[in-house]
């Protein structure tokens, strides 16, 4: 009985609302079907509203003691201004009444105006408040043409002005009540899952806040507001606040704007979302750093904030601004861009100011990553940027993230060619242990295979036609090698700019290479150390995307100078050794039964075992990195040694085995020799023998 005693009561009140705002029974039923909208028992209004009509004085003393509810906000379309034009007498008879809602909520006027917001009241509150704005509107409206009375026109517009005032305070109390700043975690989850879509929990959640009280009221709906939720077909733009609130903010913007307070709401407006998307993307990792305190920072913190710099800029361009403009034009009008501008210029110019001070800093090769990574992010938002800052208002905004896009590119590009500098300016005066790889090597090739992760944002840095760039490329003779477009010749691969600026890096990075050679004081240990060095960059080439960029050309010139560095070490290091097993100059006159010369004979044997054991001690502490080249070092060596050593023992031999302590000359069977050549190139310590 009690629930439809309070059921009635509702009725009767929304009834009372209807009935002091219609002018009309045509008026009273659209109101009617405005609010069945809310709930279906205002359906049966109509039908009840003759029956109803001999109560209206014991309806009106009910009104006053309805409590108000907790919060609901406006659900239906946006309530439009009336199209019609009442007549004078019903003016006057409609606007007591509006006057008498817009007193009831002045808050010098009571307690509960003070006390309560409109907007968190029972819905037909609301209703009735913009329809008592419209009905004062539409009065000011008929006075200013029809009426010269200045007494009824100055009621009008202090009213107006009253009505205003509330309606400011509505609306900031909604936007900050609403408004919370993004959830970081789950916008960086998000990244890094690649896609804003098919995420079905809420797209914005508030900050928590640390408290010390229990977590009794977590079902409290006042207290777990959901911010946001994905859109639809936009994966990538949330609802910064729910769908409802943004049409209660549409229905108080309508009417400032509509009654000349365009200002003061834009005002409020901006001065709530603007903090609270500063407070995002600041969330976010953007920090407030002045172009000279970004510059003065180690480059190891310039780092971490480059990567915190892509990561704000994906989410806040692709989300953040992309959704604060979403829900700009939905609260207010069109030709309102200015406003979302206001709201987001300042910030964007900052986050902008930072890739401006990247591209202006000291060029260093170690940059250049992170550089190419800016240059790529910021790219690939500039069609964002220009659609989300649109209209002259963005033009600004547009202009600026092209010049830094385009600064960026010029500072890759430097960056680069410093990378070109550094290589020629290595001058490490210690050769590297037993010839092996020079950390110079091994620093350039990897640089190179990781700028192939680029390739094509620097194909585009570099230009993408195949033409021909005469540059130096190893040749021996160091005559200029002509590539690409028609005037190729021998058959040569065509190659893009960014492939030979490749190509001669490399060829850099060879010169330098032969110029540390010649720190070595044994020439053998020289042709070592630059057939590793070279043969460490064809493997890298081969096993990476670089050979698809600098093409096989390059890779047959080189693998063609580790054999001939491998043919040199040959010569330089065994022809001495080899020497000593010759023929020339054994055989004598003197003795004549044998023809042979002992004593040059001991001497040959002497001199091959110190040759050997000289050989076998240096080079059992040089270094072959490849397994496979050092196999290849090892057969050669006994290829040439042992069929050469088994033969001057098969003919000389006997000569010394008939004579006293024989093996003080033929020192090493064949397979001492050969085990003997196992140790080689291992970088271990001399073994003795």
């Amino acid at each position: 009985m009690a629930a439809s005693d309070g059921e009635e009561r509702v009725l009767l009140t929304a009834q009372r609302i209807v009935k002091s705002l219609g002018t009309n029974d045509t008026m009273t039923d659209d109101m009617l079907q405005i609010l069945s909208k809310f709930d279906h028992r205002f359906s049966s209004m109509n039908d009840k509203s003759k029956k109803n009509e001999s109560t209206s004085s014991q309806e009106s003393d009910e009104l006053e003691s309805i409590p108000p509810s907790s919060r609901t906000t406006l659900a239906s379309n946006p309530t439009p201004l009336p199209p019609r034009k009442p007549s004078r007498k019903t003016s006057k008879s409609s606007l007591d009444r509006a006057e008498d809602v817009i007193i009831h909520w002045d808050m010098a006027y009571s307690e509960e105006a003070r006390e309560s917001m409109i907007f968190e009241c029972p819905p037909e509150d609301a209703l009735a408040y913009l329809g008592a704005v419209d009905k004062v509107q539409e009065v000011l409206e008929s006075l200013t043409v029809h009426d010269t009375d200045p007494g009824m026109l100055e009621r009008v517009q202090n009213l107006l002005q009253l009505a205003m005032v509330r309606l400011e305070e509505e609306f900031r109390n909604m936007l900050d009540k609403h408004s919370e700043s993004v959830d970081p975690d789950w916008l960086l989850d998000c990244l890094s899952a690649g896609s804003f879509a098919n995420i079905q929990d809420n797209a914005v959640r508030a900050a928590p806040e640390s408290s010390g009280e229990d977590d009794d009221d977590e079902d409290d709906d006042d207290d777990d507001i959901p911010v946001a939720e994905p859109v639809g077909d936009l994966p990538s733009i949330v609802d910064l606040v729910l769908p409802e609130v943004a049409l209660d903010l549409q229905n108080i913007a309508q009417r400032m704007v509509t009654a000349g307070f365009r200002h003061e709401c834009c005002n409020v407006y901006v001065d709530v979302r603007k903090r609270v998307l500063e407070d995002s993307l600041y969330r976010l990792g953007v920090e407030r750093l002045s172009i000279d305190e970004v510059q003065k920072l180690p480059w190891e913190t310039q780092e971490h904030t480059i990567k915190k710099w892509n990561q704000a800029m994906k989410v806040g361009v692709k989300v953040l601004f992309a959704s604060e403009k979403q829900l700009c034009d939905q609260v207010f009008p069109v030709n309102f861009d200015f406003l979302f501008c206001e709201i987001s210029k300042g910030i964007m110019m900052q986050m902008l100011s930072f890739g401006e001070a990247i591209a202006i800093s000291r060029r260093s090769p170690e940059k250049l990553f992170r550089i190419l990574d800016m240059y790529e992010t910021l790219r690939d938002l500039i069609p964002d940027i220009d659609s989300i800052f649109s209209g002259s208002s963005g033009t600004s905004v547009r202009s600026e993230a092209s010049g830094i896009l385009m600064r960026l590119g010029e500072a890759a590009r430097g960056t680069f060619a410093e990378f070109e500098n550094a290589i020629q300016r290595d001058g490490s005066k210690t050769p590297v242990p037993g010839g092996t790889v020079h950390p110079l090597t091994r620093y350039v090739m990897n640089y190179i295979k990781l700028l192939c992760d680029y390739t094509v944002t620097l194909k585009q840095l570099f230009g993408e036609n195949k033409k021909e760039v005469r540059m130096l490329l190893g040749d021996s003779n160091g005559t200029p090698v002509a590539y690409g477009g028609d005037d190729a010749r021998d058959g040569k691969e065509e190659l893009s700019p960014l492939a030979v600026q490749i190509n001669w890096l490399t060829h850099v990075l060879r010169n330098n290479l032969e110029g540390k050679s010649k720190l070595y004081k044994d020439v053998a240990l020289t042709h070592l150390f630059l057939m590793n060095n070279v043969h460490y960059t064809v493997q890298k080439v081969k096993s990476s995307e670089v050979r698809a960029l600098i093409g096989d050309d390059w890779v047959r010139k080189h693998t063609s100078l580790v054999r001939q560095y491998a043919t040199s070490y040959q010569r330089a290091a065994w022809s001495k050794v080899l020497g000593f097993l010759r023929d020339e100059g054994i055989h004598s006159s003197v003795s004549l039964s044998t023809g042979v010369s002992r004593v040059v004979l001991k001497d040959r044997f002497k001199n091959f075992n110190l040759a050997f054991d000289e050989v076998h001690k240096a080079q059992s502490t040089w270094v072959v990195v490849d397994p496979e080249l050092r196999d290849e070092l090892r057969i050669y060596i006994a290829d040439k040694i042992l069929p050469a050593y088994r033969a001057f023992v098969g003919r000389y031999g006997q000569f010394l085995e008939t004579g006293r302590h024989p093996d003080k000359y033929i020192k090493y069977q064949p397979e001492d020799l050969e085990a003997a050549i196992g140790d080689f190139f291992e970088g271990s310590s001399s073994n003795s023998m």
